[in-house]
């Protein structure tokens, strides 16, 4: 009964900065000896709730970049940031991976690792407790915290979607 609450955006509208994450070397072995290509994960954000991650792959590594921060645009979703924190704990799983999100009080930061630090810093969080169990594939990390992230909803979200008032929903 998960209810898909996925918001996606166009990143025309927007100012978007890119963080690379990780950046691999892959060797294919020729009859003319090894030939080098590169794959990139990229993750976009505008550090206001909009976040998206893209994989590049080419012979050099700017290409690779530059393709993979053209498919992060077109994956961008909307996630609910609330004073600078998530507004509940949500576990998210991509594969082998799976992350603990949970809300923070301000000061404190953003404590995660690093493939899940660049996707939580790139849609505007700044005070969270992350965990990250499972793999530890940086390709892994990242789709199961945009999972987390897509899955959560604010109190607006919950009120409409039940039809109650706010109120309610804090007050029961």
């Amino acid at each position: 009964m998960a209810v898909n609450n996925i918001k996606r955006v166009k990143s025309s509208e927007i100012e978007l900065k890119d963080r690379l994450v990780s950046i691999q070397r892959v060797a294919k072995v020729t009859k003319g000896g090894r030939t080098f290509s590169f794959s990139a994960i990229v993750v976009v954000g505008d550090e206001n709730g909009v976040v998206g991650y893209g994989l590049g792959k080419a012979k050099e590594v700017t290409e690779a970049i530059a393709k993979g921060v053209d498919d992060a645009k077109k994956n961008l979703v909307k996630v609910p940031v609330i004073k600078g924190t998530v507004p509940h704990a949500q576990l998210g799983k991509f594969s082998g991976g799976s992350v603990l999100i949970k809300p923070a009080v301000h000061g404190t930061g953003v404590l995660a690792g690093g493939a899940m630090r660049a996707v939580l810093e790139s849609a505007g969080i700044t005070d969270v407790l992350a965990k990250s169990t499972g793999s530890s594939n940086p390709h892994n990390v990242v789709k199961a915290t945009i999972d987390a992230l897509t899955k959560m909803r604010d109190a607006y979200t919950v009120a409409q979607n039940r039809g109650v008032d706010l109120n309610k929903v804090f007050n029961g």
